[in-house]
């Protein structure tokens, strides 16, 4: 599905999606517990994959309304029938990764073409180092992978510079082997606040992480529990895309609602906003966000603990006076594309100036007029919306190709755009 934009006003109120993040790892927490209800979680592409994992590894997700009722393996899983699909879900390789490595059999883990080139290399070299069998089948760090050797712990060391995902994988599956985890990081962390989520879902599950010199650990024989709902709150980097839409579209404001306070880095995006000269007010308490269409002024970013936020950023970017320049962004090129490039060379095609390089997008606002142009949406989620948001403001017609990936984190995008008032149109 392709989406038509043109220039357009917005007003109203629009509610945050369930955070992304925090699904996955409420989802297969509960996996790993006997039982335990998620409610309210996000249900969408990525997702979805890891409820399937969960039940390939001997768990059961119901739907119970707009919750998830979940039958756990018990700390250990089964050996899966079939082969994993995780589709085109980073976090349900990596995660479940960590889930197969305690099986006493092997599984098998692919995905689609998207997946099947980034890189597992280090998780498989860390679960191998455990004790494990962890392999790429094509001997290159990639999927499809071989995972299992029912591990019971250790000390292990990994970089913690290509994906927070490795650590909170480890995290997770540590926590019901024998002797635990210890994990010392070999380069620094980036994107650490994905791991503080992990760390405070985990201990929201009844289980011990702990923050040491040299990295993380985590006691072995804990049991995951959870008495009551575990309640999602709203994804920041969701959020980020209605915010920027405020600021550019909405002379008379967006109340943005489910912005909860919680350990999601993607927070940043309001002190972004904020540092850019854009009229925002957050009610932490009663997590309600409000902006105003504002004039912006560029700022420098640092993208490390925040990936997901570069393409945001660079639409910002693309309509702020001046230079707007993120900085520690090569990890973000191991996304579902790389996305430093793919938002280079899609905001060229609307006429804004970019300078690109290997850990730096910068964006040349001031010296660049953003008009309509067809731009391809690289079958990325956030590539798809930060290029919707652009086209809110473009003059002309903007088409964004291959809309329909919003499915991944936002599924509802496009219709919370037309019901804000967004002059656009399906394209089949």
């Amino acid at each position: 599905m392709d989406v038509r934009l043109s220039p357009s006003l917005l007003s109203g109120t629009a509610r945050a999606p369930p955070s992304k993040s925090y699904t996955h790892r409420a989802i297969l927490a509960a996996g790993y517990a006997d039982e335990a209800t998620v409610r309210r979680p996000l249900v969408s592409a990525d997702t979805r994959a890891t409820m399937r994992a969960v039940e390939a590894y001997g768990g059961t997700v119901e739907e119970e309304g707009d919750d998830r009722a979940v039958t756990g393996f018990d700390g250990r899983p089964e050996v899966p029938d079939d082969v994993v699909d995780c589709a085109n879900s980073g976090t349900t390789m990596r995660l479940t990764t960590g889930t197969a490595a305690l099986g006493d059999g092997l599984t098998v883990l692919t995905g689609d073409d998207s997946l099947r080139s980034r890189p597992q290399g280090p998780l498989l070299d860390a679960i191998a180092d455990l004790g494990g069998r962890a392999e790429s089948t094509r001997a290159n760090g990639q999927a499809p992978l071989v995972v299992g050797g029912a591990i019971d712990g250790g000390e292990v060391s990994i970089p913690g510079d290509v994906s927070s995902q490795y650590i909170t994988a480890l995290l997770m599956a540590g926590a019901v082997t024998d002797e635990g985890l210890r994990i010392d990081l070999e380069t620094e962390l980036k994107s650490a606040p994905y791991v503080d989520i992990t760390r405070e879902l985990l201990a929201d599950f009844g289980v011990e992480t702990e923050r040491t010199d040299a990295g993380f650990a985590v006691p072995g024989g804990q049991s995951y529990a959870r008495d009551d709902p575990y309640t999602v709150p709203g994804d920041f980097s969701s959020i980020s895309y209605l915010l920027a839409m405020g600021a550019l579209a909405a002379p008379d404001g967006l109340r943005i609602e489910g912005a909860v306070p919680s350990a999601q880095g993607d927070t940043a995006i309001v002190d972004v906003l904020d540092r850019m000269g854009a009229d925002v007010e957050w009610d932490r308490d009663a997590g309600v966000l409000t902006v105003w269409r504002s004039a912006l002024t560029g700022v420098e970013v640092s993208v490390a603990d925040t990936p997901d936020l570069l393409p945001t950023i660079a639409t910002l970017g693309a309509v702020a006076d001046g230079d707007t320049r993120i900085t520690d962004a090569e990890h973000v090129r191991f996304k579902e594309t790389d996305r430093v490039s793919a938002m280079a060379t899609e905001l060229e095609k609307m006429g804004v100036e970019v300078t690109e390089e290997r850990d730096a997008l910068t964006v040349h606002g001031g010296d660049s007029a953003l008009a309509g142009a067809t731009v391809d949406g690289y079958h990325d989620h956030r590539i798809v919306m930060s290029l919707a948001v652009a086209g809110l403001v473009a003059e002309g017609e903007t088409t964004v190709q291959e809309a329909e990936h919003v499915d991944v984190s936002f599924p509802a995008f496009f219709d919370v755009l037309d019901e804000l008032g967004a002059d656009l149109t399906r394209l089949d």
